[in-house]
């Protein structure tokens, strides 16, 4: 039987897996006796096993293709498609809304984005979970799509480094001899204990600080998967305090490097954490903003009194950094201090800067969007070597330990992804202004699209948006670009060029 399951598509794979979770809010609304709730999540799980089912069954003597860009397809179909199935039980439970609302709450959760479609005091405890259990899932899918399928096509980050899937060399011979369905599978059975064992210890550590367990549920989930999602509006609202934010923090922390999971995208001896450019230019990040904000209160807010109490600062400080470090890894959580960070700085226009993390994003193989660290690591040290050029026309560059690592083009790839990102970008901001959008609005919600960060919509006080003002086609809109974000246009590239199917 398992083997069977293995042979089938990657996307029938990923529906069945849709459709069995479906039972955990049924069994969550039943015990909380809603039970119209537990009837639409209990009857929609069972018609999609049943449906799945049909299907394999219907496909047991049709031979399986073993090709690269077929589960390339099939992740883009999940991230595009799937979220059809699982709003089906979102839109009968909740009953006032449109089946179009339901299917881009999917596609923003499925994708780690975690746009707000709703108002938290409108969906029930059932319906908040089942958000954070698909963000959930759609964290872990693009974790181990990233090391099963993206790596080894030189994608999402990898076509900068010099190492890019599991090795190259003698690993990458092995490796790439095993049928890419058989590798997505030994992965997951890799990773998939250490992502559900760190979201248990999160929840565990949440509980015995005072939050409720749904919330610490919802948390750990939004916080493992960087989607952001929150029943409360937000880590500021729960009731596990500021040792709580630590503690997320902490697991924050994983997502600025792939070398903090595993070291299943690198194909030499592992590097240390405190070595990776990745993670030290997080951590540069994640310390010189919020220092900067904190400076700001003796060198640009005149209007703030300069009598401030030493908690005040340290309030302000951590304000700082732990919204930057949410922020940068697109997770898009405030600190309960970040209001005191402000009046602290007297930074009148903070979402800005919210915007610029997100833009940035966090680490290559991580659950993270935005351009990535690794990236802007890659054009920083070509930026210097140009600069080197300059002063010394005829000087012949020389390679360190860490940039060994980049492919003698990298640069060129990152730069290649950085103006397709950008004028990605600039298309969402036009056609969403096309739609009745002002110029503000546009750039919120084609950033926090892009970029996979969705409560940008409602973090930057200085541009308030509504999304239930927004009409279909914006909404449509967002899909799209969520979808873009979390694949990246490169690999929709790849997978529209007819050469690579030939190959």
């Amino acid at each position: 039987m398992p083997r069977r399951i293995a042979n089938q598509p990657l996307f029938l794979i990923l529906a069945g897996i849709g459709a069995a979770a479906m039972f955990v809010p049924a069994f969550h609304a039943l015990a909380n006796e809603r039970h119209h709730e537990a009837r639409a999540f209990f009857y929609s799980g069972l018609l999609g096993l049943i449906i799945v089912t049909l299907i394999s069954v219907a496909r047991a003597t049709v031979p399986r293709r073993y090709r690269e860009m077929g589960n390339l397809a099939a992740l883009f179909a999940a991230f595009a498609f799937l979220p059809l199935m699982l709003a089906v039980p979102f839109y009968e439970a909740l009953r006032n809304t449109t089946f179009l609302n339901a299917y881009a709450e999917m596609v923003s959760a499925l994708t780690t984005t975690g746009m707000p479609h709703f108002e938290p005091d409108r969906l029930s405890g059932t319906l908040h979970l089942w958000r954070a259990m698909v963000g959930w899932m759609g964290g872990l899918l693009v974790w181990t799509s990233a090391a099963a399928i993206l790596a080894p096509l030189s994608l999402g980050g990898f076509e900068v480094t010099a190492t890019a899937e599991p090795g190259q060399g003698e690993r990458l011979s092995q490796f790439s001899l095993v049928d890419p369905q058989t590798r997505i599978i030994r992965v997951g059975k890799r990773l998939i204990p250490i992502y559900t064992g760190l979201t248990a210890v999160l929840w565990l550590l949440l509980v015995v600080l005072g939050e409720d367990a749904l919330i610490a549920a919802c948390h750990a989930m939004s916080t493992l998967s960087t989607s952001g999602i929150s029943p409360v509006g937000g880590v500021q609202n729960a009731h596990a305090g500021l040792i709580g934010e630590a503690v997320i923090a902490l697991f924050l922390l994983f997502a600025l490097s792939r070398l903090t999971f595993s070291n299943d995208t690198l194909s030499t001896a592992r590097v240390g954490i405190l070595r990776d450019p990745e993670f030290r230019l997080g951590l540069l990040i994640v310390i010189g903003v919020p220092l900067v904000l904190f400076l700001r209160h003796w060198v640009g807010a005149y209007e703030v009194s300069s009598s401030r109490s030493v908690g005040e600062a340290g309030a302000a400080l951590w304000g700082g950094i732990f919204t930057v470090l949410s922020f940068l890894t697109t997770t898009g959580f405030e600190s309960a201090q970040w209001q005191a960070a402000r009046d602290w700085s007297g930074m009148p226009t903070p979402g800005l800067i919210f915007l610029g993390l997100a833009i940035i994003g966090g680490g290559v193989a991580t659950t993270a969007g935005g351009v990535k660290l690794l990236r802007v690591w890659v054009l920083y040290l070509n930026g210097l070597r140009e600069m080197e050029k300059l002063i010394h026309p005829n000087s012949v560059g020389h390679s360190s330990g860490q940039s060994r690592r980049f492919r003698r083009k990298g640069a060129f790839v990152a730069w290649v992804f950085f103006m397709l990102f950008a004028m990605t970008l600039s298309l969402l901001m036009l056609t969403l202004a096309a739609l009745g959008a002002d110029f503000e609005t546009a750039t919120v919600l084609a950033i926090a699209a892009l970029s996979n960060t969705g409560p940008l919509v409602s973090s930057a006080p200085e541009f308030p948006i509504i999304l239930s003002e927004l009409g279909d086609g914006s909404r449509m809109v967002l899909v799209a670009g969520m979808v873009l974000g979390r694949l990246e246009m490169l690999a929709i590239i790849a997978l529209l060029t007819t050469e690579t199917w030939r190959d």
